[in-house]
């Protein structure tokens, strides 16, 4: 069971199904998608939504494996501007905002409300995340929430080959930061 989860500014409800076709508007935008992982189709297809919350990342959930959350802001609770999600892996958190959201540091709330739940309920000892290296503001979030650069490496984006980060922070370095930041 995946926790709804809040900020001071937003709501973080699980993923459902019916979220789909809001997503479905704002996810196909070349902005959004370019420095995802490779496995998100381009050009998006028009069922892409649905068919990776059904197929994918419910299942996923169910089984204890990822956790999603839709972000809305509190004063809008039913409009999505975004989406944060966790998994067991090899990296463990994305997310993605619609652009017109972008710049207002909602997504460092989102990643610190989610990146606690990975180290508090979940238990998680490390998590990783993998960022584009012309993802400015994505590694911005990751900095400035405790990360720390460990690696440069190719990956597979939307967007093609291309360099990626790896951020990894630690539980032990999480709490510290928390302490540090409170």
């Amino acid at each position: 069971m995946v926790p709804e989860l809040e900020t001071l500014r937003l709501l973080l409800k699980p993923l459902r199904l019916e979220d789909a076709t809001q997503t479905q508007s704002l996810f196909g935008q070349w902005e959004v998608v370019k420095d995802l992982a490779a496995y998100v189709p381009w050009p998006y297809p028009p069922d892409g939504s649905h068919t990776y919350y059904r197929d994918v990342a419910i299942p996923a959930m169910e089984r204890g494996e990822q956790w999603h959350w839709t972000l809305r802001l509190k004063t809008e609770p039913d409009r999505i501007v975004g989406q944060i999600g966790l998994q067991l892996g090899a990296t463990n958190r994305g997310f993605w905002m619609d652009p017109a959201y972008q710049g207002r540091g909602l997504m460092s709330e989102a990643v610190e409300v989610v990146t606690d739940y990975w180290f508090g309920p979940l238990g998680q000892p490390v998590l990783r995340t993998m960022k584009a290296v012309g993802n400015v503001a994505s590694s911005r979030i990751s900095r400035k929430t405790g990360m720390r650069l460990v690696r440069i490496e190719e990956q597979d984006l939307v967007s093609g080959p291309l360099s990626a980060e790896i951020w990894e922070v630690t539980a032990e370095e999480w709490l510290d930061w928390r302490k540090r930041t409170s």
